[in-house]
């Protein structure tokens, strides 16, 4: 399953979730320790929102994290994300080189990376939150696929 495919699938879904997170929520830990529930939205946002340019070659935007002021920012969060589908669907942004924050690679790969990344924060954001986040068994399979040949053993889980 081409990345393109994976992304049509887990964008929607994730922001099925997100549209249903309670303000109570926002603080809540997520299993990725580094991160509350507001701070995988923020991560979305900030570093979310720069790869949108990286497809399109643009100069990278500087975006700051949104306070946690009671508000989920699922709007944000959405508008990025339709903006990164937009920009992997262009015309050879697939096959073109992009300048990613971990190197240069070709687009295909960096958007199974954007689909693995979306896709195990949702599933930090579903055990944090109680909201179902469900994605077709081959989307799984594909985004598994790409970790265990992309990532480090010790980055991986078994």
């Amino acid at each position: 399953m081409e990345p393109i495919e994976q992304l049509n699938v887990i964008v929607p879904t994730i922001a099925s979730v997100m549209d249903q997170i309670d303000p109570s929520q926002l603080d809540a830990p997520t299993p990725c320790e580094q991160f509350s529930v507001h701070g995988i939205l923020n991560h979305f946002i900030v570093l979310g929102g720069t790869f949108p340019a990286i497809f399109r070659g643009e100069e990278v935007p500087t975006t700051e994290p949104l306070p946690q002021d009671g508000h989920v920012p699922a709007a944000e969060c959405r508008k990025i994300l339709d903006e990164l589908l937009d920009a992997v669907r262009a015309p050879g942004a697939m096959e073109r080189t992009v300048s990613t924050p971990v190197g240069d690679m070709p687009g295909s790969a960096f958007a199974s990376f954007i689909a693995f990344d979306v896709a195990v924060h949702g599933w930090d954001l579903e055990r944090s939150t109680g909201l179902r986040f469900e994605l077709p068994p081959e989307v799984v399979a594909a985004v598994d696929e790409f970790a265990r040949a992309a990532l480090q053993p010790e980055m991986r889980d078994g």
